[in-house]
């Protein structure tokens, strides 16, 4: 059943503009399939196309539609890589697992852009490179770091000064940081509607507006049930993230649902359009509470950040952003703004995704903390190779056990005071 959105938070840029090249409708009846899919964002719309391409019978299903969720809510970023630069997730996962992870991670552009390159998919897509930009000498010297880290397995990052920054960004509030080269932007709605265009191409059956209700085994087999109707399959995906809802309550209690908040202007002016990353280039700062944002492909200018539960403290965080940035660009002064969106992103424990068996065939993978563009579309593709049988000691990616967050029940207090404590942090420059 297709939900009505939050006016705070629905009046997308990526809506207004998306190409909308195919409908799918509710599932009726019953289907039968090797593997069922349960969301349609970039995580299941890969592993569904990657399925397909391999032989297997699909059904994808959603309670809304391809996209719907946070897929084509983000601000377009291909960032790639995980919360710690590869030293750190070796030392994390040890040299099997890690040295997987850190080559899935660093990779997972390319294969955004093979997608994109081989499937025709029409969504702005181009490869400027990603900035991640140090507000403070303490956080230059680890984006720094950070780039040495890489450089030692396999490279991808550019060390900038204050001066380089300057004149990637077009602004003198940075003390200078990183250029990964292998980071872009798409349209991200576009890219997830390419995505199901490519997949349904390819043979798999995707309905929109159809939530799965439960799940139970039958016959050896799993039947997923809907409102109106049953898929019977082998092997079941839930690749809800942080739309889990009520299907599996552990899965939604393993993640933290937090809000992405972006404001966005009408197409600017060439010459403000010029003094504003002149290259085209994404950029992420390096704050706690931090500020992402871009040009998209007509001009417009997009600044996003982190919001909360709570309308009211939305609504005055879509204004701060608004206010942030004329303080980094004060020829935004006088322009107005055309939109004003979110959507919930995923954070874990350890601000890692994760990869869990529920039971016997029945996978998930999901809490992409910011970085789903790149790492969900990568994470499909590990859980295709999962269902099509590949032994969990070869995927790149580890199997971990559900484990629940506590303290989940009072979620939104945890983020409501979370979110306090770090810009406090931000504040004092600790």
């Amino acid at each position: 059943m297709i939900r009505n959105e939050n006016p705070v938070i629905a009046n997308s840029l990526w809506s207004a503009t998306a190409k909308y090249t195919d409908t799918y409708p509710a599932l009726s009846g019953e289907q039968q399939a090797d593997v069922a899919i349960i969301g349609a964002g970039f995580t299941g719309l890969s592993a569904a196309l990657h399925l397909a391409e391999a032989g297997a019978s699909v059904t994808l299903i959603d309670s809304q539609h391809p996209g719907w969720g946070a897929s084509g809510r983000n601000g377009g970023q291909i960032n790639v890589g995980l919360k710690d630069g590869p030293t750190g997730i070796r030392a994390k996962f040890g040299d099997h697992w890690g040295e997987r992870m850190i080559r899935m991670a660093g990779d997972a552009g390319d294969l955004v852009f093979d997608l994109i390159e081989r499937h025709q998919i029409n969504c702005d897509a181009k490869r400027p490179g990603w900035l991640r930009a140090a507000h403070t000498p303490k956080t230059l010297q680890q984006l720094h770091e950070l780039a040495e880290d890489w450089d030692r397995h396999g490279g991808g990052m550019k060390k900038l000064d204050q001066a380089e920054m300057q004149r990637l960004t077009g602004t003198e509030a940075y003390n200078g940081g990183v250029l990964d080269r292998r980071g872009g932007v798409l349209h991200p709605l576009n890219y997830a509607l390419g995505l199901a265009d490519a997949a349904h191409r390819n043979g798999v059956a995707i309905y929109g507006g159809t939530p799965a209700n439960h799940i139970q085994t039958e016959g050896g087999r799993y039947r997923v049930k809907t409102p109106n109707g049953a898929i019977m399959t082998d092997k079941v995906l839930m690749c809800t993230n942080a739309y889990s809802g009520d299907l599996d309550p552990k899965v939604a209690k393993s993640v933290l649902p937090v809000r992405s908040v972006q404001v966005a202007t009408p197409p600017l002016s060439d010459n403000i359009r010029r003094s504003i990353l002149p290259e085209g280039n994404a950029l992420s700062d390096a704050r706690r509470l931090l500020l992402y944002f871009r040009q998209d492909a007509e001009g417009r200018f997009l600044m996003g950040g982190r919001g909360t539960y709570n309308d009211g403290s939305t609504r005055r965080q879509i204004e701060r952003l608004k206010r942030v940035s004329v303080e980094l660009y004060p020829q935004l002064s006088d322009v107005k703004w055309d939109y004003a969106w979110g959507g919930f992103v995923a954070l874990t424990r350890d601000h890692y995704p994760h990869l869990h068996e529920l039971a016997p065939g029945i996978y998930a993978g999901l809490g992409y903390n910011g970085r789903g563009v790149a790492i969900a579309t990568a994470m499909g593709r590990v859980l295709a190779r999962w269902a099509a049988g590949e032994p969990t000691e070869d995927l790149d990616f580890p199997v971990t056990p559900l484990k629940p967050l506590l303290l989940s029940f009072a979620r939104e207090t945890l983020v409501e005071a979370e979110i306090l404590r770090l810009k406090l942090l931000d504040k004092l420059g600790l």
